[in-house]
């Protein structure tokens, strides 16, 4: 995972540790990758939710493709996901389909909803990739500085569409940090503020955790109001007591489920702020924009 850039239009803030809903934009990207064997960023070493190898590029800020040869120097995976760690938005759903697709070809990248490919939203077979960045060193001398079209110039390669752009979404600017914020309180609120949307919830949150159960909602909210003073997020106490139960149930770690159900709740705030989009009173700065490749 990429994480060294300079940030210059943030004015050189640590982007990938900004927060954006409760949550640095690093560990949404890592949430989003949690079935994956090892995670290595690359960059500057930071605090992350879940274990990492951390490495950094020669030199350090030397590019994407010296990044992409310090994060290979880490795994023995086949296929390896290639993650920015500037995207609020990503899923686990699209990381799914971009490694499925690598089957085809020896990349696959996310294609946004302007038709741009998005070669840091991608899933790499290892061993293509390898020999793609000698070629690139014995063509140019050295790795650092170049493009990413010159490593792609070496690689058979197919696209996994994100027609709405919201995957792809990055940010780049203070602008797309608030949009991005934007767009998750106001799916928060209405999580929050219709009670039928809760109910959904706590189904969904129940296949994803595997458990069988009755929940008495009302009780569980009147109980967690009074412990909390009136708790303003009705969601969390109900999900917190669903991980622990499947934790009891299961014998399970409940970091682990706590990590499932956190991804279950970041694809609802994805979806519905799709759906915000698709509607007349969507806030202009809060929908996704295309960037195009580096």
């Amino acid at each position: 995972m990429p994480a060294g850039g300079a940030a210059r239009r943030l004015g050189g803030v640590d982007k990938p540790g900004l927060s954006v809903g409760g949550r640095s934009l690093l560990d949404r990207v890592l949430d989003a990758c949690a079935d994956a064997g090892t995670a290595v960023v690359v960059g500057p070493p930071r605090p992350t939710a879940r274990p990492v190898v951390q490495t950094r590029e020669e030199p350090p800020g030397g590019g994407p493709l010296a990044a992409l040869e310090a994060g290979l120097r880490h795994t023995t995976a086949p296929v390896v996901l290639v993650l920015s760690a500037d995207l609020p938005f990503l899923t686990a759903a699209t990381v799914r389909a971009l490694r499925a697709a690598a089957a085809k070809a020896d990349a696959a990248l996310l294609r946004d909803a302007e038709g741009k490919d998005q070669p840091l939203v991608a899933a790499y077979r290892a061993e293509p990739l390898r020999r793609a960045l000698a070629a690139v060193r014995a063509e140019r001398g050295a790795l650092a500085g170049q493009p990413l079209r010159a490593l792609l110039a070496h690689l058979s390669t197919c696209r996994v569409a994100d027609p709405t752009a919201t995957a792809s979404f990055d940010c780049d600017t203070w602008e797309d940090i608030e949009a991005a914020r934007a767009r998750i309180s106001a799916a928060r609120a209405r999580i929050r503020e219709h009670g039928t949307v809760l109910d959904e919830w706590i189904t969904a949150a129940k296949a994803e955790l595997g458990i069988e159960l009755d929940v008495d909602t009302a009780a569980l909210l009147d109980l967690a109001r009074d412990a909390a003073h009136g708790v303003a997020r009705p969601a969390a106490p109900l999900t917190t007591f669903l991980v622990g139960y499947a934790a009891a149930q299961q014998g399970r770690d409940v970091s682990v489920l706590a990590e499932k159900a956190a991804a279950l709740a970041n694809r609802w705030a994805a979806e519905a702020a799709e759906n915000a989009d698709a509607t007349p009173e969507a806030a202009p700065e809060a929908r996704p924009k295309a960037k195009p490749a580096e």
